[in-house]
C-alpha cells in the first residue's frame, strides 16, 4: 500500500515509518521542517514539505501522492504546545480529511487519546462517552479530541487509536524528557489518579495493524492501569530521584 503519514517525525512517527517500510508499504510523509525531512528521508520515506494548516498545500500533496490510506499522528506535544495540538486536532484533521476526500482516499488511521472519557469507577471501554461536560480547562482538550474523532468519520473507513500516555524514546518520560525533569526536581507528587500508559513502539505497531482493522475507536494501552502512588515511586527510583511526596486526590477514575 501507499501510505500518507502526517506526523512521521514525532515519538510515534519515528517508530512507525520503519515498521511500515519493513512490511513493504510505500511511505510518503509531510513536514514543515527541513531538519525533520532529513531524518525521515534517512529512514527511507519520501518526504514532501507541507504545513497541515495550509489547506491548499495539503490537498495538492494528497493529490500528488494518491495514497491508499492516511495515518494521522500529528501533535505539537513534544514542544508542550497544547494550543497548537488542539488546533491540529481540529483544523489540521479537517484539512487532511478534505484532502483525502478530494484524492479519493477512503481510509484513515488517526491518533487520539484514552484519558478523555467521562469519570467513573473502573476501566473505560470504547463505548463510554467522552467527557463533554468537563469543566475548564479540561473541556478544551476533550472538545479538540471529540472534533478530531468526529471529523475522521467523514471517510468511509476510519480507525481511531485512543492511545494511553506515551513512554519510551522521544517522550516526556525518557531520561531527558519533561516529566523526568519534574521528577528529578521533586516537583511531581504521587496521587491516587489512575493512568494508562503505552510504549511508543507498541503504539506504532498498533498503527500498522490498524490499516486492516474495522472502523471505530480502539483503546491502545498497556494491560494494567496504575495510580501514581504505584508507578511514580518506581519511576523516581529508576531515575535516581528522591521519593515523591504523596498528595491525596479525588481524581481516581478520571484518567482511566
Amino acid at each position: 500500500m501507499r501510505i500518507f503519514v502526517a506526523g512521521g517525525s514525532g515519538a510515534v512517527g519515528r517508530q512507525l515509518l520503519p515498521r511500515l517500510l519493513q512490511v513493504g508499504h510505500e511511505v510518503v510523509t509531510i513536514t514543515r521542517s527541513e531538519r525533520n525531512a532529513h531524518v525521515m528521508k534517512s529512514m527511507g520515506a519520501h518526504v514532501l514539505l507541507a504545513d497541515v494548516f495550509d489547506r491548499e498545500a495539503i490537498i495538492a500533496a494528497m493529490a500528488e501522492v494518491r495514497p491508499d490510506a492516511v495515518i494521522h499522528q500529528l501533535t505539537s506535544l513534544s514542544d508542550m504546545n497544547f494550543s497548537e495540538t488542539s488546533r491540529i486536532r481540529k483544523e489540521g484533521t479537517r484539512n487532511l480529511v478534505e484532502a483525502a476526500q478530494a484524492a479519493g482516499v477512503t481510509r484513515i488511521v488517526a491518533q487520539s487519546i484514552s484519558w478523555v472519557y467521562e469519570p467513573g469507577d473502573g476501566p473505560s471501554t470504547e463505548n463510554i462517552p467522552l467527557d463533554l461536560n468537563a469543566p475548564e480547562p479540561r473541556i478544551r482538550m476533550v472538545d479538540a479530541v471529540a472534533t478530531l474523532e468526529q471529523t475522521v468519520t467523514a471517510l468511509p473507513e476510519y480507525v481511531i487509536l485512543r492511545y494511553g500516555i506515551f513512554y519510551g524514546p522521544g517522550t516526556w518520560y525518557e531520561r531527558t524528557g519533561h516529566i523526568a525533569e519534574q521528577v528529578l526536581r521533586k516537583e511531581m507528587p504521587a496521587t491516587d489518579g489512575i493512568s494508562s500508559f503505552i510504549h511508543v513502539e507498541d503504539a506504532a505497531n498498533a498503527a500498522v495493524h490498524a490499516l486492516g482493522w474495522p472502523s471505530g475507536p480502539v483503546n491502545i494501552v498497556d494491560d494494567e492501569s496504575a495510580s501514581a502512588v504505584q508507578w511514580l515511586p518506581v519511576y523516581a527510583r529508576a531515575l535516581g530521584a528522591s521519593e515523591p511526596d504523596y498528595i491525596p486526590s479525588m481524581e481516581r477514575g478520571v484518567y482511566r
